[in-house]
């Protein structure tokens, strides 16, 4: 397919980056594959994770296809940005054609990034993964490579004061060792399996990262951070789940 819209966005992205100062740490790209597909499944902290981690693929000469909801691609701006970088729509009503979508994409060749929470975390720790990518893996015969992401909720995240300012903070991403998952395998351990390795890198990324979580407000309780506990971010999802 052609990628029209792609490079001057990520110029602008990059354009963005060199803006903020942000101090980068990739680590990882060669688990990313030089061709064939792949899923790509990320930790979701912060807004701008899918820009980062598509940025620290990009030594890897791969365009990372997104799984992003619709209401992006509803909007005026970002919705022919989204559409002109091939990026997938999730109907979270109706998940059918979207999943039909990235399986066809990842038939193709390309890579399918995912958010297996589903949802930008309150806590910043990994919550219970939704099978969706686990079943596209299988489905499509292509490995599954777990991504960590960390920092990027230093500048913008759900319920917190956005922070554009010149601060050079820190942005960690990881790219994990791909691994396999076939059709015979049994859903719920090669999620268990997902999570396991998700966690594991995220918590080699949070160890080497090089800013203090001590008293921070985007740190989880666990590191010494003030943020909600995974199950007080539970509680508040389900109670805006149940106020509609």
């Amino acid at each position: 397919m052609a990628d029209l819209v792609y490079p001057p966005v990520i110029v602008a992205i990059k354009t963005l980056w060199k803006y903020l100062g942000l101090r980068f740490d990739f680590e990882g790209i060669e688990n990313v594959p030089q061709n064939g597909g792949a899923v790509l499944c990320m930790n979701h902290i912060g807004y701008l994770d899918f820009a980062l981690v598509g940025t620290a693929a990009l030594p890897s000469d791969r365009y990372i296809r997104f799984m992003a909801k619709r209401e992006i691609f509803d909007h005026k701006i970002s919705g022919p940005l989204m559409r002109g970088m091939h990026h997938i729509s999730v109907d979270r009503d109706s998940g059918t054609s979207s999943f039909v979508a990235a399986l066809r994409a990842l038939r193709s060749g390309e890579i399918v990034g995912i958010f297996p929470e589903g949802t930008t975390s309150l806590s910043f720790e990994i919550d219970e993964l939704k099978s969706g990518a686990v079943r596209l893996a299988m489905g499509a015969g292509v490995p599954i490579i777990p991504v960590a992401v960390w920092g990027s909720q230093r500048i913008i995240t759900k319920k917190q004061k956005p922070d554009f300012g010149r601060n050079k903070f820190p942005i960690s991403v990881s790219f994990g060792k791909p691994f396999v998952v076939t059709k015979a395998d049994n859903v719920e351990v090669a999620e268990a399996e997902l999570k396991k390795r998700m966690l594991k890198l995220l918590d080699s990324v949070q160890s080497n990262y090089p800013d203090s979580h001590t008293g921070q407000w985007w740190a989880p309780a666990r590191l010494g951070g003030t943020a909600i506990t995974l199950e007080e971010s539970r509680k508040q999802r389900a109670k805006e789940q149940d106020n509609g």
